[in-house]
C-alpha cells in the first residue's frame, strides 16, 4: 500500500493506494496532518510507501515524522518521470502539474491529452501522443475571479459561486455569477477548440476542486476526474519503485 500526501496552503489531501486503487482519501488540515496519518498508519497497516507533493509547506519536524514510518519520496523536478518534459523552465513546473502530467501518461499513453486543472488557478497541460510534455497556461480560478471583483472594486459584493440563470444577469447578482461562470466556461471552451483544431484526436481531463461545478455544464466531450492528481503521484511513486 502506498501513502499519498499532497499539501497545500492550509489543507493537505491524504489518499490510500492498494495495486492502482484508490482505497481511501480525506483531506485535513495542515496543522494536523500528523494526526491524520498516524490514524491511516493504524488503519492501513500494510503502507510501506509514501510520496509527499509540495513538501516546501510542510515544517521539516513533520517530514522527519513521516520519514520514521514510511519510506517517503518527495516529489520534485529532479525526479525520474515517465515523460520527455520540452518545458523551457523545467525547476519552474509545479508539482502538481507534473503529477497532473504522469496521469495522464499512465492512463492515456499514446494520446494527445490537454489536461484542465480547474482549482485555485485553471492550468491547461498539454502532453503529445509521443509522451512529450509541451507546456500549457496558468489562469484565474472561479473563487479568485469572485474573490477579486470583491477585493478590487469598492461596491460589489464577494458572493458564493452558482450557476448563472442567464447570460444576462439583470440584477449585481447575477452579472457577476454569469461574469464569471459563463467567462471560465468560455474560455475553456475556447481553448479546447483551439486545441482541436491541431489536434483531432484530443483527450480532454478536467480535475480539481471545481470539477462536478463545471463538468455538467461543459458542452465538449471530456473525462471528469477529481483524483487525477492523486492517481499521478501514486503513479508516480510506483513508477520509480520499478526502475
Amino acid at each position: 500500500m502506498n501513502l499519498i500526501i499532497d499539501v497545500g496552503n492550509s489543507f493537505v489531501k491524504l489518499a490510500v493506494f492498494e495495486e492502482g486503487m484508490l482505497k481511501h482519501k480525506e483531506v485535513v488540515r495542515l496543522n494536523f496532518v500528523l494526526e491524520g496519518i498516524n490514524i491511516l498508519k493504524e488503519k492501513y497497516i500494510s503502507i510501506k510507501k509514501a510520496i509527499i507533493s509540495s513538501v516546501g509547506k510542510l515544517n521539516k519536524g513533520d517530514i522527519k515524522a513521516i520519514s520514521k514510518s514510511f519510506d517517503v519520496m518527495i516529489l520534485d523536478a529532479n525526479i525520474k518521470l515517465p515523460f520527455k518534459n520540452l518545458y523551457a523552465t523545467p525547476n519552474t513546473l509545479g508539482v502538481d502539474r507534473i503529477a497532473l502530467v504522469c496521469a495522464s501518461v499512465e492512463q492515456f499513453s499514446n494520446n494527445n491529452v490537454l489536461i484542465i486543472d480547474a482549482g485555485t488557478c485553471i492550468t491547461y497541460d498539454f502532453v503529445t501522443a509521443k509522451n512529450e510534455y509541451i507546456g500549457g497556461a496558468i489562469s484565474p480560478g472561479l473563487r479568485m475571479r469572485y474573490k477579486s471583483l470583491n477585493n478590487l472594486t469598492v461596491n460589489l459584493p464577494l458572493l458564493e459561486s452558482e450557476i448563472p440563470k442567464s447570460i444576462t444577469g439583470n440584477s449585481t447578482n447575477e452579472s457577476i455569477h454569469s461574469g464569471v461562470v459563463f467567462g471560465i466556461l468560455k474560455e475553456i471552451e475556447g481553448i479546447i477548440d483551439e486545441y482541436r483544431r491541431k489536434y483531432s484526436d484530443l483527450t480532454v481531463i478536467l480535475t480539481g476542486g471545481d470539477t462536478n461545478f463545471l463538468s455538467k455544464q461543459l458542452k465538449s466531450s471530456i473525462f471528469a476526474n477529481s483524483n487525477f492528481l492523486l492517481e499521478g503521484l501514486n503513479f508516480i511513486l510506483q513508477f520509480n519503485l520499478n526502475e
